[in-house]
């Protein structure tokens, strides 16, 4: 009895051993898509304790060849170094996350300098500086049911967004152009990110419930003061941990789909094309300033003035997102087509932008061989609001006559992402933009800003 005890023991502690490899071996980092691998086993190292780190270096070249106040050809680029670490390998605190992010932003802006967009034509573009971006801790409860992230975080990484619009680089297919051109600073979304803390509660395997309560503004600096609101140079450390104006409250609902389509052929036994719906809405508790009036009343653009603007409390944004593959070649083939749409609407009174859409289509593997290249077309619109084009029609009437009552300003980006390495991305870019800026007044010319079309080249690489 004893030896069959023994046995059974050794072949338990046999299989425990057997186990715990297996397990260590398909814990393995892989760093076969990084250019400096493994560090020399240092990467390895740190990931025996949880920590990863991540280096990457983006870099762009546009030319914008039609519009703008020039033709001319600029750089802008962005390293980030990020540090992040699973506490149940570093301190055995099963579900929980830490997250360190610093960013190195370089170059020249294309869309500040010689453009005039509601939002640049890169979402990488950004005001030189070395700074902090998001410190945040993130626990997991209910076996992983439940999340919260407390910290300095970055709102565009989670909601707002959508999947299939990340090709592309224009800054309205990631934060759209609705919070960029309304909100102060543009909200916190890259390269902004303010203290705040999020929840995250998957109610089911379809269903996903988001709420997240922040600082509406991360640099501090209002609409009317000698500093452009979106300007980081001031704080140009991300050190600031503005928690004096308003606050940031935002909400989404998110449901994935099965679709089954019968002309796919598709039994309901099969598994479908995946998707994803988005419902959500934002409020900001700060003041905001009204388009057209003053406090008492009169026009902005009258001589009589007092050329203070009046003031509303709050501000909201609602939104509606659809990710959805329309083909795949086969279940399980990379070689998919899929199609996005996305739509906001806020208040006229007192925001530039109040209604947007974007929406477009993506080919993934294109090419027999070439599994990680993607081809999208997308297209975009931002409607300038009422009483901003009220505003220009009162300064056309108080003015000369010629001064340009804004419109709507439309998008389109054809764009091919090439992977040319396991470390290195390239992706070619075209854009053209209609009636920027809803048609705004080129200070230079005294007359429209003319229609835009630019190439663009970007590069990601990972080490």
């Amino acid at each position: 009895m004893a030896t069959v005890l023994a046995n059974t023991v050794d072949e338990t502690s046999r299989q425990t051993k057997d186990s715990k490899t297996a397990e260590a071996a398909e814990d393995r980092l892989d760093t076969s898509d990084r250019l400096l691998g493994d560090m020399g086993g240092f990467r390895t190292w740190l990931y025996q304790y949880g920590i990863t780190l991540d280096i990457q270096s983006e870099d762009e070249i546009w030319g914008n060849y039609r519009g703008g106040t020039r033709r001319t050809t600029s750089y802008n680029g962005v390293g980030t170094v990020e540090i992040g670490a699973d506490l149940s390998k570093l301190f055995d605190l099963e579900g929980g996350l830490f997250k360190l992010s610093w960013l190195n932003i370089r170059g020249r802006s294309p869309t500040a300098d010689r453009l005039a967009d509601y939002n640049p034509v890169s979402g990488h573009e950004a005001y030189t500086s070395n700074r902090l971006f998001e410190l945040w801790y993130q626990q997991s409860f209910l076996n992983g049911a439940l999340d919260i992230k407390l910290g300095q975080q970055d709102l565009d990484n989670e909601f707002l967004i959508s999947d299939y619009a990340s090709l592309f680089l224009n800054a309205n297919f990631g934060w759209p152009v609705a919070p960029s051109a309304n909100l102060y600073s543009g909200g916190p979304s890259w390269p902004l990110a303010s203290l705040g803390i999020r929840f995250r509660y998957r109610s089911s395997e379809r269903m996903t419930l988001m709420f997240a309560a922040a600082n509406d503004n991360p640099t501090g600096h209002g609409f009317y003061n000698e500093h452009d609101p979106s300007n980081q140079s001031v704080h140009p450390h991300g050190s600031n941990f503005n928690l004096n104006t308003g606050a940031l409250l935002i909400s989404e609902l998110q449901y994935t789909t099965d679709w089954k389509p019968a002309w796919a052929g598709m039994e309901s036994a099969s598994n479908g094309l995946p998707g994803i719906l988005r419902v959500g809405g934002m409020y900001d508790t700060a003041t905001f300033y009204d388009q057209r009036y003053d406090k008492a009343g009169r026009s902005l653009a009258a001589p009589d003035s007092s050329e203070n603007p009046r003031q509303h409390q709050g501000n909201w944004i609602f939104y509606g997102i659809a990710d959805q593959m329309l083909w795949q070649a086969a279940p399980g083939s990379p070689c998919s087509i899929g199609m996005f749409g996305r739509v906001t609407s806020n208040r006229s009174d007192r925001n530039v932008v109040d209604f947007a859409i974007d929406t477009g289509l993506t080919l993934n593997a294109p090419f027999a061989g070439r599994n990680d290249d993607v081809f999208g077309i997308g297209w975009g619109m931002a409607h300038t609001s009422n009483q901003a084009r009220k505003a220009d029609r009162d300064m056309r009437r108080y003015s000369d006559g010629h001064y340009p009552v804004r419109g709507n300003e439309y998008r389109v980006e054809i764009t091919y992402k090439a992977q040319i390495t396991h470390s290195l991305d390239l992706q070619l870019d075209w854009q053209h933009i209609e009636n920027p800026g809803g048609g705004v007044l080129n200070n230079e010319t005294g007359r429209r800003m003319r229609d835009e079309s630019l190439f663009g080249l970007h590069s990601t690489l990972t080490f």
